[in-house]
């Protein structure tokens, strides 16, 4: 089946550094947008970055000019680089993408896919 994993959260520093990647593997055809959604202990989950498959980006007000959001089409790659790090960064954040794809009995559909979440904690 297609799915996606997520890697590189962490703890980090107030002002500190973190990229995470997220590798989508599976019995893919294609691959559309892409991106990055976080959640907090209650609150609810939200679009950080997002990017197509030509490269266009979009970012949430909160994280932009300090994140950037890159893929490897080639490699099935999305990742997220995030710079200058705020506590109100921590989340767990999730990678997304929609494909077209295989499920385990073979049939062809275009679907939205999140990975499992990867927690990443801002803090001195």
């Amino acid at each position: 089946q297609v799915q996606l994993v997520e890697s590189g959260g962490g703890l980090v520093q107030p002002g500190g550094s973190l990229r995470l990647s997220c590798v989508a593997s599976g019995r893919i055809v294609s691959i559309y947008d892409m991106g990055w959604y976080r959640q907090a202990p209650g609150k609810q989950r939200e679009m950080v970055a997002t990017i197509t498959s030509a490269g266009s980006t979009n970012y949430a007000k909160s994280v932009k000019g300090r994140f950037t959001v890159s893929r490897d089409n080639a490699k099935n790659t999305v990742y997220l680089q995030m710079n200058s790090l705020k506590p109100e960064d921590t989340a767990v954040y999730y990678c997304n993408a929609i494909i077209l794809g295989a499920r385990s009995d073979s049939v062809i559909r275009k679907a939205d896919y999140w990975g499992k979440g990867t927690l990443v904690t801002v803090s001195s």
